[in-house]
């Protein structure tokens, strides 16, 4: 036991908590890059599915919010143009992190004495971060910043009317770094002029709470953006009600640690302080309500991710998973898809790309398909199965990875930095087989319309206006959103012609 304490002190000694901060942003932004790089190598759109190509400012300029009215979509990038930026951004990041970090051993020499001297160097490191992050200059990738930036003013300012995609999918991936916002408190603490980085800050009464708020705060967010998705006077499902009971779920398990040090205490109390430092404590009431909060959330958290976040079929009824995702009738359009992000619009140059995948899907979907999974696979088959079994183990880690009471052993350091970095992959994971099912979905939809007896006919209140200016036009079109049902104008460019689009960029339910 004194072993595992001194090599827990030596780890926290050479790899202190803010550097470990760092580390995991870092792997934050690598892994985002890689996942827009990979879906760009499996041929799937993630930058129009994303809205990543239509950024203005602290809002998305995409035909879809009613606020756009002045011009018509930007020409869109190429998918490279989206994530080589990100590559470089972490290139930049990951160079700097490591230089302070290299600065700080050499500085130390490995001794535990000479910590605490050098703690200025993480402080430093992380301040200059900050300051580049929110510099108004055009220097050091000002573009991917504002995005960032933008990305959480939305989240943490949401329109009470609209949740976009793009928001759904960052609000989701903040849940995974909720530890690590967690640990950014605490080495604020560690670096204050009271503080060490071989140990973390004592607890009292009030300071006890102010962990469990920090990390409260991603899922307090995205059960927002699902309770405006449920009460939106164009909402017909109950889903984003069971999706905000998801992120509801997590509230209990984050609480209810912090209440396990009224365990620790009155263990102590009973048995002695050896009894306590035990990890299993279950003839505490708090402790094992604490084990079935954590139980809930996970398991119901697991659920969720394969049935609604990526559409596969292991998890639903016999009886509902070969109907229950393809007979809800579309809802009428005024054209078909007409508002759909990057494919609605195709520079001429581009006249090679097929415009029959939503067909093409919806030929498969009348194929057999393997046990669990759905009819359309966008990726290798073992990645599912991989997929599936990361998502429960990692899942049923979630007890340790929202423990704020763990951290009241330094011993716990190294594991619990390595659940955080199992959080980063399987969320890595998620977002290839999330961003896949939203355009499954989207070919499915528009194929169906294309299907219906109403596609491809105008409504009764459609206007048309079309406005030539330096014999440019401009088409003005009311149409009815299908999945909202807004009735919203479209501008466009007279450089695009219009072709059927295979990519929708619409709101999401499912998180």
């Amino acid at each position: 036991m004194k072993s595992d304490f001194l090599d827990e002190l030596f780890f926290s000694a050479a790899f202190p908590l803010p550097f470990r901060v760092l580390c995991l942003a870092g792997l934050g932004i690598l892994g985002w890059a890689t996942n827009l790089h990979g879906l760009h190598l499996c041929n799937i759109d993630a930058a129009g599915a994303l809205d990543l190509n239509n950024y203005d400012g602290y809002r998305l300029t995409s035909p879809l919010p009613t606020d756009r009215r002045k011009s018509g979509l930007k020409e869109v990038r190429q998918s490279s143009q989206t994530y080589r930026p990100v590559y470089r951004v972490f290139v930049a990041y990951s160079a700097w992190s490591l230089f302070c970090w290299l600065l700080f051993r050499y500085a130390t020499k490995g001794d535990i004495a000479r910590v605490d001297e050098w703690k200025f160097v993480p402080a430093v490191a992380a301040l200059c971060l900050l300051t580049v992050l929110v510099c108004p200059f055009p220097i050091f990738y000002k573009q991917e910043r504002d995005k960032f930036l933008a990305a959480i003013h939305r989240c943490a300012f949401p329109s009470p009317h609209r949740v976009y995609f793009s928001d759904v999918v960052f609000a989701d991936i903040i849940t995974s770094f909720a530890k690590v916002l967690g640990d950014l408190w605490l080495s604020l603490c560690m670096l204050l002029p009271s503080g060490s980085l071989l140990s973390h800050p004592a607890y009292d009464s009030l300071t006890r709470w102010i962990l469990p708020v920090i990390m409260s705060i991603p899922y307090a967010i995205r059960l927002r953006q699902c309770l405006v998705e449920y009460n939106s006077p164009n909402n017909e499902s109950r889903r984003p009600l069971f999706n905000a009971l998801k992120y509801a779920s997590s509230f209990p398990v984050i609480f209810l640690s912090a209440a396990q040090r009224i365990v620790v205490s009155d263990i102590t109390a009973l048995k002695g302080e050896a009894a306590a430092r035990e990890p299993w404590h279950g003839e505490h009431q708090l402790f094992r309500l604490w084990l079935l909060a954590a139980a809930i959330n996970s398991l119901y958290s697991f659920w969720w991710d394969v049935t609604n976040d990526w559409g596969l079929d292991l998890l639903v009824p016999k009886h509902n998973a070969g109907t229950a995702r393809l007979t809800d009738p579309p809802r009428p359009l005024l054209l078909p898809r007409l508002h759909s992000r990057s494919a609605l619009l195709k520079h001429p140059a581009d006249d090679d790309v097929p415009d029959d995948i939503p067909h093409a899907i919806a030929h498969q979907e009348r194929r057999p398909h393997p046990y669990g999974l759905r009819q359309t696979l966008l990726f290798p088959l073992a990645m599912y199965p991989f997929a599936i079994m990361v998502d429960l183990v990692l899942r049923l880690t979630w007890s340790a990875k929202l423990s704020t009471h763990l951290h009241a052993y330094s011993e716990g350091d190294l594991i619990i930095f390595w659940i955080e970095l199992a959080e980063v992959v399987r969320r890595w994971i998620w977002v290839f087989l999330r961003v896949e099912w939203e355009i499954v979905k989207e070919a499915r939809e528009l194929d169906a319309t294309r299907s219906s007896p109403s596609a491809g006919r105008l409504s009764a209140g459609a206007d048309v206006d079309v406005d030539a200016r330096g014999g440019g036009s401009r088409i003005a079109m009311d149409r009815v959103d299908p999945m909202h049902s807004i009735r919203e104008p479209i501008f466009e460019h007279d450089d695009f012609e219009m072709v059927p689009s295979d990519v929708s960029g619409h709101n999401s339910e499912a998180g």
